[in-house]
């Protein structure tokens, strides 16, 4: 997979899933140069960037009043409709997802059809030691129940993508760590092609 890059149709929306801290904001900083002080979407070329921790960053320290639960929902809610607003001006998108919940993907999926936007997985698949390792190392730890509620659907998915049904998505790719530090691009439109002689 050295020099890989991953295509996919032009105004699509494109989830990066996996476990927490299994390396979702690591690959999209690499990928386009982010350095975890934006607060909002980044445009690359024609791609918007969405980051979860954007919205975090947007809202840190205003609604500190507020409990953990409501101020987790408001960050939710603000990522996703960050989403929708770059799919709505027609947009390619590559947005992160913290873990793998069902009713999350198929929210996407229904809001990538709303958009009349096509709706794509990319699974990172890190073993749950090393997303441990990876909060541990970002200073941002995910309770222990919580963990395994993510590990399970995770795998769920995970099963369910290896037996060949990308559903609620129209396609869905499984990338390693290793995989993914080999991944140098997402492009969204058709392959170029060299001209004829």
């Amino acid at each position: 997979m050295q020099g890989a890059t991953l295509r996919y149709p032009p105004g699509s929306l494109v989830v990066l899933t996996g476990l927490p801290g299994a390396g979702k904001t690591t690959l999209l900083r690499r990928l386009y140069g982010l350095d975890g002080a934006e607060n909002v979407p980044v445009m690359a070329g024609a791609t918007v960037v969405i980051d979860s921790g954007q919205s975090r960053l947007r809202w840190d320290g205003r609604i500190t009043w507020a409990p953990r639960a409501v101020r987790r929902a408001v960050v939710f809610a603000t990522h996703v409709r960050r989403i929708s607003r770059a799919l709505a001006l027609g947009r390619s998108v590559v947005a992160h997802n913290r873990g793998c919940g069902p009713y999350v993907l198929a929210g996407f999926a229904w809001l990538a059809r709303r958009r009349r936007a096509s709706f794509h997985l990319l699974l990172l698949d890190a073993p749950p030691q090393d997303a441990i390792a990876g909060q541990h190392a970002r200073g941002r730890v995910v309770a222990p129940r919580t963990f395994d509620r993510h590990r399970r659907r995770c795998e769920r998915l995970l099963a369910q993508v290896r037996n060949g049904d990308p559903a609620p998505a129209s396609t869905a790719r499984v990338i390693t760590r290793a995989e993914a530090g080999l991944l140098e691009h997402i492009v969204f439109g058709a392959p170029e092609h060299a001209p004829a002689d």
